[in-house]
């Protein structure tokens, strides 16, 4: 069984939920789905420039933890800028 997922603190919150291609209609692209943990962490470490440690602590979660939602998130974004799928943020 595994274990329960532990609430991580976010602080920040994205002005748009949906990121896209232009020039393609939202019905003919495949969505890549980036949770709140992964944004949040995107967003301390890359945006704000926040060592991971510290970024850890801000969300209450372990350094290691922090490295594996940001490698999570850096390459759902990346997979979604290459093949040109719209990036979808969810709770």
């Amino acid at each position: 069984m595994p274990r329960p997922c532990i609430r991580r603190r976010v602080m920040g919150r994205p002005n748009s939920s949906y990121f896209k291609p232009i020039g393609i209609r939202m019905i003919n692209l495949e969505e890549t789905i980036l949770t709140m943990p992964e944004f949040e962490a995107i967003r301390l470490v890359d945006l704000k420039e926040i060592p991971q440690k510290k970024a850890g602590k801000q969300m209450k979660i372990s350094q290691s933890t922090l490295s594996r939602i940001l490698k999570t998130g850096r390459y759902k974004i990346a997979d979604a800028i290459v093949r040109g799928k719209a990036i979808k943020i969810i709770k």
